[in-house]
């Protein structure tokens, strides 16, 4: 039986990758603002809402002569974002038939100041022990060798930014490895309680501590935000502060992530059965006194 999995890791491109990746992922961002355009014109004009699939053919006319730049990036980064676009754009509609609650999503444009962004790429992708080969962009280094599959078929790469670092995630399709245990090789059965001060109880007497990811590095982190506030906006030293806040960002997720891993990896290795307490997380986060403090828990990633 074959089943997809996806296999995340970081790229360590060099100067001319970096460049191409950064061109790759303005184009998806770029495409997908100017579909949400033209959805939104063909809404307001009462005309047929264009599919990924129309946006798309518009789009390889319309570049011809207002964005070359576009031509020297791989047709797979627009051509995924029109289809994401066309897919948050049914959603939102589908979630307005639904009258369902709380806030339903209508897309937004995409801005470079929240992020650069990602992109994803099909076709001819091939993972090797130390390299990745990516359309148009060729083989990228891998920080890690050896993780990512080599023998097994390729669905979709997508390629990410977080903090001046590049992330390849690939799509793969492999054999599922079956782990049937007998009656008498199974593990207990066991509760677990969620909490602030103790991130975890185990009914079993297990408990795992809470890291604290931002409460630890608060201080920190404020003392770069001053140092950002006070920098002129669009000089060089402001965007050299906003790099150093978002690594400071992004090594507090990794902790947060490292801690809910190890403790999820931890109790599915080790119980059979786990009783976890459902929680109203957001009527929770309604008290201003504990807002932060759940937040930075990640109490969703690890149900």
């Amino acid at each position: 039986m074959k089943i997809i999995r996806g296999f995340k890791t970081e790229l360590d491109p060099n100067d001319r990758q970096r460049t191409a990746l950064l061109q790759h992922a303005g184009t998806a961002r770029f495409a997908y603002n100017w579909g949400l355009q033209r959805k939104i014109e063909a809404r307001k004009n009462g005309d047929k809402n264009p599919s990924a699939m129309e946006l798309h053919r518009e789009w390889n006319v319309w570049k011809r002569e207002n964005a070359i730049w576009a031509m020297s990036v791989s047709k797979c980064s627009p051509q995924e974002a029109f289809r994401n676009l066309d897919r948050a754009y049914t959603n939102f509609f589908r979630r307005c038939k639904a009258k369902t609650k709380g806030k339903r999503g209508f897309p937004r444009f995409k801005s470079k100041r929240n992020g650069i962004g990602s992109f994803r790429l099909t076709g001819s992708i091939h993972a090797s022990e130390t390299h990745v080969k990516l359309p148009v962009i060729g083989a990228v280094r891998l920080k890690e060798h050896g993780y990512l599959p080599t023998d097994a078929k390729v669905l979709s790469a997508t390629v990410s930014e977080r903090a001046g670092r590049w992330f390849v995630s690939l799509q793969v399709e492999i054999e599922s490895q079956d782990h049937h245990h007998e009656k008498d090789e199974l593990h207990p059965i066991v509760g677990v309680d969620l909490g602030i001060k103790t991130l975890a109880v185990v009914s079993d007497g297990t408990t795992f501590e809470n890291q604290n990811a931002l409460k630890s590095k608060m201080r920190k982190l404020k003392r770069l935000q001053r140092s950002l506030s006070r920098k002129v906006k669009g000089s060089s030293n402001r965007k050299k502060a906003a790099a150093r806040v978002a690594k400071l960002h992004w090594r507090i997720a990794n902790v947060r992530s490292d801690v809910l891993h190890k403790l999820t990896t931890h109790l599915t290795r080790t119980k059979s059965v786990i009783v976890i307490e459902d929680l109203n997380v957001s009527g929770m986060m309604r008290n201003r006194s504990l807002a932060r403090a759940i937040s930075d828990l990640g109490l969703c990633e690890l149900r």
